[in-house]
């Protein structure tokens, strides 16, 4: 039986009845002192919380004596598609599961775009294991952070303007995003030429738009001058500790008056550059990359500029605590270095180490977060009628943080998910199953100006950084009738430029297709550029892809590529159930111009 199947049926067995967590210490999350009591969960929710309470028969007790009861935890800023070192699979339902494992039940995704939401929702929500995940819809400004990893301009929506930003809003609304992201902060760490910044009457608009719709707004924001434009154009949340300089009183000032809350990440900024990574951090990776951690910890002192932002970062976080700011809990997790999961319960140890009292950490973790969420009425404390979103740790993480590792039960909805078994599953070579969905032989007639015939977006993608390659793509009317599409690029002045037009087989290219009813890709084409046909898929780590060279010319022809031609840098099988996106690449001499028009792409 496949692993995520076990999980499934497991956690549907262990929700079914009544339980009684008898024993234990309860630290009901808002920062009050833990208390010995008896917590009965049944239909999903937490029934009572009392000493003395009656355990109803036919109820499935738990002895948890030694034990601390928590309610579930939350992180604020993950990426949960995105590894925190090289060789992951970037499997994301095991990047679930290392939360859940470490008893966090809650995540906000800055790893996503619209087009991923219905399926990852269908996903969430038909049994894969996994905290709540709220996704978020990314905006930024025109060369701004978030725009530089070659994504397109879908991934993240760019304005400068407030009329612009109402544009872009609009869009970005009508996916339903459960939270926007806005990168509204270009500066980076002194490190690298500073990026675009967005003002305040353009980010105003866009929190005016998103309030109105009631979607709260984050943003990216990491210097003393970018937080004071953030809270006076009303954010929701700053989600990055502020680390040029000390805040100030007219910062905190703005905050209250907007309301604005801080999630100060860290977990990303801790310099990690000489320790060995935490026993525990192995257990939620795959066995190949876990096997690859450094073992002991290396003399590698922190540099002067890492010294001085730490210090800004660990005193900013306990003056703004100490004003009365509301403090949140934010990872970045996935970043290099940011595990799933283990780094949400560092980002409590580096809070005590910030200043912070173990139970005032732990109420950042749980009530802080779910009311700075707009959750507080379902999930966040422990108390009857709340979600039984809850995590029992052994030891006394109320009085020594450091107990918060020692994860042994995780409730969702009154559901139990066993750490051990979800390590497991993590360290299993085989990826999250994932239901394939049949392919139909028509991919793009290119006759809508967005869509293939597939019901998909059609994506850009260009290679990474500031100065990356420029890339337009648009239907234009062909000769004869009917259209096609045309890209035309302007590769970059840099090693190997490149450019893309992608097609996602499925939406949000979630879901792998099943090609095995076609033998070969075949479409019309023309232009002036390298070209190559590329087929992503589920199985094949990073951006890697199959690929196959074909060589367009001036005149319209047609092309077949048979799936037998592809092939993978690493020697690695083609698997026709596994595709995702097919893709056409662009490429030329640096700074040099290139093009194609494309028409009738299929399956044969």
């Amino acid at each position: 039986m496949k692993p995520f199947l076990t999980l499934f049926l497991l956690s549907l067995s262990l929700g079914a009845q009544p339980v009684a967590i008898r024993g234990a210490r309860v630290f009901d999350g808002t920062g009050a002192p833990a208390r010995q009591a008896t917590v009965v969960i049944n239909g999903g929710k937490i029934e009572s919380v009392s000493p003395d309470t009656a355990i109803p028969p036919g109820t499935r007790i738990i002895d948890a004596a030694g034990q601390t009861l928590l309610p579930g935890i939350f992180d604020l800023h993950t990426h949960l598609s995105a590894s925190a070192v090289s060789g992951l699979s970037g499997d994301w339902g095991k990047s679930l599961k290392a939360y859940l494992a470490c008893g966090v039940t809650t995540v906000n995704d800055y790893a996503t775009n619209g087009e991923m939401f219905a399926p990852m929702r269908q996903l969430l929500s038909g049994g894969l294991p996994g905290p709540h995940v709220n996704l978020a819809v990314r905006m930024s400004t025109p060369g701004g952070h978030g725009t530089e990893a070659g994504w397109g301009d879908f991934m993240t929506l760019t304005a400068a303007t407030p009329e612009q930003a109402h544009a872009q809003a609009k869009i970005a609304l009508s996916y339903k995003p459960d939270i926007i992201k806005v990168f509204t902060d270009g500066w980076r760490y002194n490190t690298a030429p500073n990026l675009s910044s967005m003002n305040r009457e353009t980010l105003a608009a866009i929190v005016q738009d998103a309030h109105a719709a009631r979607v709260k707004v984050v943003t990216h924001t990491v210097t003393l001058e970018g937080a004071k434009i953030a809270a006076a154009a009303g954010v929701d949340v700053l989600v990055h500790g502020i680390g040029d300089r000390d805040v100030d009183d007219e910062l905190i000032a703005l905050m209250k008056a907007s309301g604005t809350a801080y999630v100060p990440t860290l977990a990303v900024y801790e310099f990690k550059g000489g320790a060995a990574p935490a026993a525990r951090v192995a257990a939620l990776l795959e066995p190949e990359v876990g096997a690859t951690l450094r073992r002991e910890a290396s003399a590698s002192p922190m540099p002067a500029e890492r010294k001085l932002r730490w210090q800004h970062l660990m005193f900013n976080v306990k003056r703004l605590f100490d004003a009365g700011i509301p403090i949140a809990l934010g990872t970045d997790a996935g970043m290099p270095g940011t595990y799933h999961g283990y780094s949400t319960l560092r980002e409590l140890e580096l809070l005590v180490q910030s200043g912070f009292t173990p139970p005032q950490a732990l109420a950042t973790a749980t009530s802080v977060s779910a009311r700075v969420l707009g959750v507080d009425g379902q999930r966040g404390t422990i108390s009857p009628g709340m979600a039984a979103d809850l995590v029992l740790v052994d030891g006394r993480p109320d009085e020594r943080i450091s107990d918060v590792m020692n994860t042994r039960r995780v409730w969702i909805g009154g559901k139990e998910f066993a750490p051990r078994e979800l390590e497991q599953t993590i360290q299993s070579r085989e990826m999250t199953a994932m239901a394939t969905r049949k392919t139909a032989a028509a991919i793009d007639d290119m006759e809508d100006t967005a869509r293939t015939q597939l019901g998909t977006l059609r994506v850009n993608a260009t290679d990474t950084g500031v100065d990356h390659s420029a890339m337009m793509m648009l239907t234009v009317a062909r000769e004869g009738g009917g259209h096609a599409l045309l890209v035309s690029a302007r590769l970059a002045d840099r090693e190997h430029p490149y450019v893309r037009a992608e097609f996602p087989l499925t939406q949000g290219a979630i879901r792998p297709a099943d090609l095995s009813a076609f033998s070969g890709v075949s479409f019309e084409v023309r232009g002036e550029a390298a070209a190559r046909l590329l087929i992503s898929a589920y199985h094949v780590r990073g951006s890697d892809a199959f690929a196959a060279p074909f060589t367009p010319s001036a005149t319209w022809q047609t092309v077949k590529i048979p799936f037998t031609a592809l092939t993978l840098r690493t020697g690695a099988a083609w698997d026709p159930k596994d595709a995702r996106t097919l893709q056409l690449e662009l490429s030329a001499p640096p700074a040099a111009a290139a093009w194609l028009e494309l028409d009738n792409l299929r399956f044969y």
